[in-house]
């Protein structure tokens, strides 16, 4: 978790502290942050893609004998702290959290290692007080919770330190040293307290000084500024996920030009695992580098918090891309680690949704074959430049000719994945009958993949089940 936070903020420069302990991470960006336009569901979204991926990509290097057996996804919301004040309580709230929880789950754990039943923990540390558990771990296993390790009490801290780095050597072998901005981790007893926060001017220049000590925290108060924002109830919901700077990612990872097709069976693998790890989302349609993700009506996922379902599909999606990498890819070294952004948006009626569904797929048509053009022709000699200059202005029918003319192709004789893009959705559930008795069924909500036409509307017709309208 440290590392990955480490990451974070390597990527994201806007980020200026971190406070992360057991699975849950916080992190600060700098008041005057004009990040994604302060647009939560962006930020929210692609901080928690690349956290996961970055997880994944790092686990055998803490795990070396353990496999990953699933993917891990995380869940997140915006904090808006109006003061410095309130960023102060909401840090001493997480701390105090961490506290508390670190303690209960020493003394239940030592309990259950002793021989007693999960339940018979639980009973043993009902109502329990701070002084009464730490009595209890000394009196019973000889242990002075004050001498465990400060990562498992205090949490971990990370900001960016001015420190001396070794830029290169002289032509005497000496290290020429120069003043980096570096992360560095800190456990602190009270970060929220002004003796450790004024001392780090990174922090207080750019997020302000702490006045005084904080006294009794309220929680409920500081809850008062998490941004929220509720998904219109019986609406379908749509999560739309896109590539993060997957221009380059691409040109890194050498993928084939205009369509590489491992790329895009990796993409449709990550749909299929997230339509069967959440079992609300009935359809999703992807293209390229993008998903759209489509939740029944009825769905109550997340209480229908939007930065909940945003962040976690995303985040999801991002993992499992990292993790089956190797599968589509065997002889191709991930280099870096992908991320995801995300928004999520209300369609009220069933005729908007499939005018949305459509859309998507009518953009795939346009983008794929200009692309397929675009590509030819630099292959063939031009200069991207001179490419696009070529195609500006050419409508559907110049751009088939194109092909069919200069480089002997047939443009609706391509792939179906490449000019439709791809379709995953449930299975209705199939009864086999045999001389009037049950004899078999398909599994109920197995997911399909298709390359398929969902602009006409005879896909939906013959598929109902699917939005269920």
């Amino acid at each position: 978790m440290n590392s990955s936070s480490a990451a974070v903020l390597e990527e994201f420069p806007d980020i200026i502290f971190a406070y992360g302990y057991s699975d849950e991470y916080s992190f600060v960006f700098k008041k005057t942050s004009r990040f994604y336009q302060r647009r939560a569901s962006k930020i929210l979204s692609l901080v928690a893609s690349f956290f996961a991926a970055v997880y994944v990509a790092k686990w055998k290097e803490f795990f070396p004998q353990k496999k990953l057996e699933y993917a891990p996804s995380f869940t997140s919301k915006v904090v808006s702290c109006a003061s410095v004040e309130v960023l102060q309580a909401y840090l001493a709230w997480r701390q105090l959290d961490c506290h508390a929880n670190n303690q209960y789950d020493t003394c239940f754990w030592m309990l259950v290692k002793s021989g007693k039943s999960i339940s018979e923990a639980q009973e043993v540390l009902k109502d329990t007080q701070k002084q009464q558990k730490n009595e209890l771990l000394f009196q019973n296993f000889g242990i002075n919770y004050k001498t465990l390790p400060e990562l498992f009490r205090q949490g971990s801290c990370l900001f960016k330190k001015k420190v001396d780095e070794t830029v290169k050597h002289d032509e005497n072998g000496n290290p020429v040293k120069r003043l980096r901005r570096k992360a560095v981790f800190v456990h602190s007893e009270n970060i929220s307290g002004i003796n450790f926060w004024n001392e780090q001017p990174s922090l207080y220049n750019d997020l302000g000084h702490f006045t005084k000590d904080i006294g009794k925290i309220e929680p409920d108060f500081i809850r008062l500024f998490q941004f929220e924002n509720k998904l219109l109830p019986l609406t379908w919901a749509v999560v739309r996920i896109d590539g993060c700077h997957f221009h380059r990612f691409s040109d890194v990872h050498e993928f084939e030009k205009p369509n590489d097709e491992q790329a895009l069976k990796l993409m449709n693998s990550c749909a299929v695992a997230v339509l069967k790890e959440f079992e609300n989302i009935h359809f999703a349609y992807g293209v390229s580098d993008e998903y759209s993700f489509v939740l029944k009506k009825e769905s109550e996922l997340y209480k229908r918090q939007s930065s909940k379902i945003i962040s976690a599909v995303t985040s999801f999606f991002t993992s499992t891309y990292v993790l089956q990498w190797g599968e589509f890819f065997p002889h191709k070294e991930l280099k870096y680690p992908p991320s995801f952004d995300g928004r999520a948006v209300c369609y009220p009626t069933y005729n908007i949704l499939l005018d949305y569904l459509a859309w998507r797929q009518v953009d795939c048509h346009i983008n794929n074959q200009y692309n397929t053009c675009f590509w030819m022709l630099v292959k063939s000699g031009k200069t991207k430049t001179q490419s696009q200059d070529y195609l500006k202005g050419t409508q559907t029918r110049e751009k088939n000719e194109l092909l069919s003319r200069q480089f002997g192709i047939e443009y609706n004789s391509l792939p179906q994945i490449f000019r439709m893009g791809s379709s995953v959705f449930r299975l209705k559930e199939a009864v086999a009958v045999e001389n009037g008795v049950v004899s078999g069924k398909k599994l109920e909500g197995e997911v399909a993949l298709d390359h398929c036409n969902i602009i006409e509307r005879c896909f939906w017709e013959e598929h109902p089940h699917i939005l269920n309208y």
